[in-house]
């Protein structure tokens, strides 16, 4: 089980792509966002993989699918997907 349900703030999305890849002219394949801070970012089969990038910076463990109607966790320390009884999640567009 995720140790690190305590870290999700609640705090809102960066945008409605990933930050990263809107400012380069990039491309994702799916989005992410970091239940710490908001942080929007591309997944790991996106070419830049940016997600993971920002957990590697900040080390803020979760994230959760940015993608609509998928309302899945996922915890890098404790590498397990889980899912929690809460609201529906924001999504892009």
């Amino acid at each position: 089980m995720c140790t690190h349900i305590d870290s999700i703030t609640g705090a809102p999305p960066t945008g409605p792509g990933c930050q990263e890849c809107l400012a380069t002219g990039g491309q994702w394949v799916h989005l992410r966002m970091c239940q710490s801070c908001g942080h929007v970012g591309c997944c790991d089969i996106s070419p830049s993989r940016h997600a993971t990038a920002h957990f590697q910076s900040t080390r803020h463990p979760l994230i959760r699918s940015f993608e609509p109607v998928e309302e899945w966790f996922w915890c890098y320390v404790d590498e397990v997907t889980f899912a929690l009884d809460v609201p529906p999640g924001p999504s892009h567009p």
